[in-house]
C-alpha cells in the first residue's frame, strides 16, 4: 500500500540486516506495531477521540516517510522504523476481512434480504452517480477516457474499515446512519467485480465481446455466492457441533479461522473481494446459535489486525509529496468530501431518509476507500493511469481517510443540529428489523432447571435467552425454537452478547459450583445492580454464592428437605397451608444464617 518507495535505501538496508537475524517474518515490524498499539489506546481513551485517528496518526509518524526519514541520521530509529509498508499491509488487510466476518454475524439472511432496496437502490445510485461524476471532473483536468474511469469508479467506493469501526465505536450499527451506511458500502464491495473486469478489459485492450465477458464475470460471481451459501447453510452447523463436543477452545477458534480464511479465499481465487467472503461467512454462521461465542472469540484478532491496517494506511502517505503540493491535494480531498457527501446525502434524501441521517450518512462515506489502494496500483502497472497521477490520487485517497474521523465528528454536530430544528427528524421507519433484547431474562445452563426455568417464563410471557456449553442441548432446543445459544457464561463477552445490562434477573442452573462462583464474580462485578439467582449444591455453596454478590441462592440439598418436610407434616396430619408456612419459616431462617 506504500504510495512511493521509501526515501533511504541504507534505512532499508540496515533494516534487512536486522530482520536478518529473526527467522519469523515481520517479527520486529510486529514488536513495533504492539508497542504502538499499547501506548496509543490509553492515550486515545485519555484524550477521548477515536482510536482509528490514533492509528492512522502514529502509522505515519513510524512509517518510512515519519521517523523514517530520519533513520540515516539517527541510526537508531532504524529499530523503531516499519520500512516494508506492502508487506505490512498484506498482513493487515486481514484486518478487514474479520470486520466483515464480524458484520454479516450481526445480521441474518432475513435482514439482508428486507434491505434489498438501500443495498442495490440506494447503493447501486450512489456508486453509479458518483462514479460518473468524479469521472468527468478527471477527464477535464486532461486525464484520458480510461484513466478518468478508472479514477471515477475506484474513488466512488468508501472505506469498509474505517466507517464501519466507526459505527461499531459509537454503538450506531443498528441505528438508521448504521444501516443506510452499510447498504451502501456493501454494494460497493460487490462492485468490485465489475470494476477489476472493466480494469482487465481496459488492460487487454479488448475491442469485441466486452459485453459477453461481462455478463459471464457476473454470472461466475453469482455462482459462487450462491455455491457458498448452499455448502455453507449444509456444512457449518455440524462443523460447530462436532467441533464443540471436543471441549476445546483452540479446536473452535481454528474452526472459525478456517471459515473466515477459507471462504475469503473462494472468493478471491473467483475474482471477487475476500472481505464479501468473509461477510457471506458471517451471514451464513448468524442463522447458528455459535453466533455469539463466535463473535467473543473472534474479537481479539479483529481489534488487532484492524489496528494494523489502520497503521498500514498512515504508513503509506508521503507527507514530503503533500507539502509540494499542499494546495491541490487539500482542494483534492475536499473535492472528494464535497461531491461524494452532497451525492450520496442527496439520494439518502430521496429514499425517505431524515435529514439529520441524510447529512450524516453523505460525509460519513465522503472518503475513497482501501480498494483504491488496490485499482490505481494496478492501473498503474497496466499504464493506464500515468504514474505521477496514480501517486497524486493514492495521496487524496488516504488523506481523505486520515481525515475521516474528523468529517464524521462534524457531521454527527451538523446532524444534532438539524435534529434539534426536526424534532422527529431521527425517526424513520427501519428496512429491517433491529435485534433488540431488553427487560428479558438471561438463563446460564438449559439442563433440566433450566428448561423448567424456561416453561415458567413462557407461561408468563416474559422473554428470555438461554446460554449452553453442550451443544448437543443446543442443536436439540434450537429445532424447537427455543432462544438457546451456545457459548460460556462465565465469559463476560458473552454476557455482553445477549444484553445482561438491559436483562431484569440473571439465573445461574449450572451443575458446577466453580462455574457458578466465576459467573457471580464476572457479573457482580460488570452489573452490580443486576439481581442474580444462583443454583447451589449445599448450604456451603450457597454461603460462598452469597458471599460473591449472588442476589438468591437455592441450595438443592437443603430445599429438597425442605419440600420433604412439607409433605411428611402434611401426611402426619397437619393442615397443609400450615405445614408449608412452617417450612418458609425455616427456609427464612436458614437464608438469614447463610447471609450473616
Amino acid at each position: 500500500m506504500a504510495l512511493n518507495a521509501p526515501p533511504a535505501r541504507h534505512v532499508s538496508q540496515r533494516i534487512d540486516r536486522l530482520d536478518d537475524h529473526h527467522a519469523i517474518p515481520y517479527l520486529r515490524e510486529l514488536i513495533v506495531f504492539l508497542v504502538a498499539a499499547g501506548i496509543v489506546v490509553p492515550i486515545v481513551h485519555t484524550l477521548r477521540i477515536s482510536p482509528v485517528l490514533g492509528y492512522l496518526v502514529v502509522g505515519g509518524i513510524i512509517g518510512p516517510f515519519g521517523l523514517g526519514l530520519l533513520a540515516d541520521d539517527l541510526p537508531w530509529l532504524a529499530h523503531v522504523v516499519i520500512a516494508d509498508v506492502e508487506g505490512v499491509s498484506t498482513l493487515a488487510e486481514l484486518g478487514v476481512i474479520f470486520l466483515l466476518f464480524v458484520i454479516g454475524l450481526e445480521l441474518s439472511l432475513k435482514r439482508l434480504w428486507t434491505m434489498r432496496r438501500l443495498v442495490f437502490g440506494l447503493g447501486g445510485l450512489q456508486v453509479l452517480i458518483s462514479g460518473a461524476v468524479i469521472a468527468l471532473v478527471a477527464w477535464e483536468f486532461g486525464n484520458s477516457p480510461q484513466a478518468s474511469i478508472i479514477l471515477g469508479a475506484c474513488l466512488a467506493l468508501s472505506s469498509t474499515a474505517i466507517v464501519m469501526q466507526l459505527l461499531i465505536e459509537r454503538r450506531r450499527l443498528a441505528t438508521p446512519l448504521g444501516r443506510s451506511s452499510f447498504s451502501i458500502l456493501l454494494f460497493q464491495d460487490l462492485a468490485v467485480v465489475p470494476i477489476l473486469f472493466m480494469l482487465g478489459v481496459f488492460g487487454a485492450k479488448m475491442q469485441t465481446g466486452v459485453g459477453i465477458a461481462l455478463t459471464l464475470a457476473l454470472a461466475k460471481a453469482v455462482m459462487v455466492i450462491v455455491g457458498i451459501y448452499l455448502v455453507g447453510r449444509v456444512v457449518l452447523r455440524p462443523l460447530f457441533q462436532m467441533v464443540s463436543q471436543t471441549r476445546s477452545a483452540e479446536t473452535f477458534m481454528a474452526a472459525i479461522l478456517l471459515v473466515v480464511i477459507g471462504t475469503a479465499l473462494i472468493t478471491d481465487l473467483a475474482g471477487l473481494s475476500m472481505a464479501l467472503g468473509a461477510f457471506l461467512a458471517g451471514l451464513l454462521l448468524a442463522e447458528t446459535e455459535y453466533r455469539h461465542q463466535v463473535e467473543v472469540d473472534i474479537e481479539p484478532f479483529k481489534g488487532l489486525l484492524l489496528a494494523l491496517f489502520f497503521m498500514s494506511v498512515g504508513m503509506g502517505i508521503d507527507y514530503r509529496l503533500v507539502g509540494q503540493e499542499a494546495l491541490w491535494i487539500a482542494l483534492s480531498v475536499f473535492g472528494l468530501f464535497a461531491v461524494k457527501s452532497l451525492i450520496t446525502g442527496g439520494l439518502c434524501l430521496a429514499f425517505g431518509l431524515p435529514r439529520d441521517v441524510s447529512i450524516e450518512t453523505g460525509l460519513l462515506l465522503g472518503q475513497g476507500g482501501e480498494f483504491a489502494f488496490v485499482v490505481v496500483g494496478l492501473a498503474m502497472s497496466l499504464g493506464l493511469v500515468p504514474s505521477d497521477t496514480g501517486h497524486f490520487m493514492l495521496i487524496v485517497a488516504g488523506l481523505s481517510m486520515v481525515a475521516t474521523p474528523l468529517v464524521a465528528w462534524t457531521g454527527r454536530r451538523l446532524a444534532a443540529a438539524v435534529e434539534k430544528r426536526e424534532p422527529n427528524g431521527g425517526e424513520v421507519a427501519s428496512d429491517a428489523p433491529v435485534e433488540e433484547l431488553a427487560d428479558h431474562v438471561v438463563i446460564a445452563g438449559f439442563g433440566r432447571i433450566g428448561r423448567l426455568v424456561g416453561e415458567i417464563l413462557d407461561a408468563e410471557g416474559i422473554p428470555y435467552v438461554a446460554l449452553e456449553t453442550k451443544p448437543r442441548v443446543v442443536a436439540e432446543f434450537r429445532a424447537a425454537a427455543i432462544p438457546i445459544y451456545y457459548g460460556d457464561a462465565a465469559r463476560i463477552e458473552m454476557l455482553r452478547r445477549v444484553h445482561a445490562d438491559r436483562a431484569t434477573a440473571l439465573v445461574l442452573t449450572i451443575d458446577d459450583a466453580n462455574a457458578n462462583a466465576r459467573i457471580v464474580r464476572v457479573a457482580r462485578a460488570e452489573w452490580p445492580d443486576l439481581p442474580i439467582h444462583a443454583r447451589a449444591h449445599d448450604s456451603q455453596h450457597a454461603a460462598e454464592l452469597l458471599a460473591l454478590g449472588a442476589t438468591d441462592v437455592v441450595p438443592e440439598t437443603v430445599e429438597a428437605t425442605l419440600q420433604m418436610g412439607v409433605r411428611l407434616l402434611s401426611g402426619l396430619g397437619l393442615p397443609v397451608e400450615l405445614a408449608q408456612r412452617r417450612i418458609d419459616d425455616r427456609r427464612l431462617a436458614m437464608m438469614e444464617v447463610l447471609k450473616s
